[in-house]
């Protein structure tokens, strides 16, 4: 394991604890809501297979079995042991039966090609620095006709509200994020991250060259989320 990736996983193991109280948090309960939309732009139809990378605590994989009343078939990835040690006991809570968790690296995915009708990551793949490596990934294992929905956290246009985000972004979400899980590397890491993420045209670039199609981006709560659906021919 590369030095880089063992930072993050180390740093995630660190904050899982924490992780769901501050995205809400931190968020204003934005987080909810950006999820909710995530899984409807995939348009996943019943009885299907899908496949939630970089799953964490499992709200997405709960969001998507909510949404299709539990009939469909969720897989859930993550390299962080931490992360998925909470999820698992979330579903356990719940009682989903449908959803099956991995320990697993997003850039060699342990499936077969051409596997599932849809593949989520939510607010993973700014932590993954060969994302064209992992879009191809994604890519192959999608059915024709398969979509892959990116969620991700985006630095808003130019402006007065975007010198206030960023205020608030860089000074004052690191001394929260750092009160609560007692790692203010992480939350430090946090908008740096973000910061470097490519641009929504940038990254459709991406999505492109892996060979997508019908490749679209919504940009919500005043930019500083962006949904991005691209689908495989």
């Amino acid at each position: 394991m590369n030095k880089e990736l063992e930072f993050v996983k180390d740093m995630f193991d660190s904050i899982a604890p924490k992780y769901d109280f501050l995205n809400r948090l931190l968020s204003l309960r934005q987080d909810t809501v950006w999820r909710t939309q995530m899984v409807k732009a995939a348009a996943v139809k019943k009885d299907g297979r899908v496949l939630d990378v970089a799953c964490g605590t499992c709200d997405v994989a709960l969001e998507i079995s909510s949404q299709l009343k539990e009939q469909v078939q969720v897989f859930g990835l993550d390299f962080s042991f931490g992360m998925l040690r909470l999820g698992k006991q979330k579903l356990i809570k719940q009682n989903k039966k449908n959803i099956a968790l991995l320990n697993a690296d997003a850039l060699c995915l342990p499936f077969q090609h051409n596997m599932f009708d849809a593949v989520f990551i939510a607010f993973g793949i700014r932590n993954i620095m060969d994302r064209q490596k992992a879009t191809n990934e994604f890519f192959n294992v999608l059915k024709s006709g398969g979509r892959l929905a990116v969620l991700e956290l985006t630095p808003p246009k130019k402006g007065i509200l975007s010198s206030l985000y960023l205020r608030y972004f860089q000074k004052l979400l690191p001394v929260i994020g750092s009160f609560f899980s007692k790692d203010r590397q992480a939350y430090t890491y946090l908008p740096e991250s973000v910061l470097k993420f490519p641009s929504p045209v940038e990254f459709s670039k991406i999505l492109k060259t892996a060979g997508f199609k019908n490749i679209r981006f919504k940009q919500m709560t005043f930019g500083i989320v962006t949904l991005f659906v691209g689908i495989k021919p």
